[in-house]
């Protein structure tokens, strides 16, 4: 079997298109991604879950990504769970999670 620690496998719609930065020869493709889950409650109502997850994308997928994927693509993806600690201009302490992707796969248009 696979290694499944640290494991993450998604799919889900992204919510903008990616942000691609430069870094020397290296790119960064930053996005996030939507998944979505029903549920009935206890009165007989469906009820949409939706969750937001922050992905980072580096290198030659980071390019394609930034190419063809927009806001609204359905994709599937498959990383790991970073936890990072940053600091404001203020002095503030903002904690973030990330899911740095190693496999992407594009799935369609939001019409697809």
């Amino acid at each position: 079997m696979k290694s499944v620690r640290n494991s993450v496998q998604l799919i889900g719609r992204l919510g903008k298109d990616p942000e691609v930065k430069t870094f020397g020869d290296k790119k960064k493709a930053a996005f996030s991604i939507a998944t979505s889950d029903s549920y009935k409650n206890a009165k007989g109502e469906k009820v949409e879950d939706t969750q937001w997850h922050n992905l980072v994308i580096w290198g030659k997928l980071a390019e394609v990504a930034g190419k063809y994927l927009k806001k609204g693509s359905e994709v599937a993806v498959e990383g790991k769970l970073v936890h990072r600690v940053y600091e404001t201009d203020k002095g503030e302490k903002r904690f973030i999670t990330e899911i740095n992707v190693n496999d992407l796969a594009m799935l369609g248009g939001k019409n697809n």
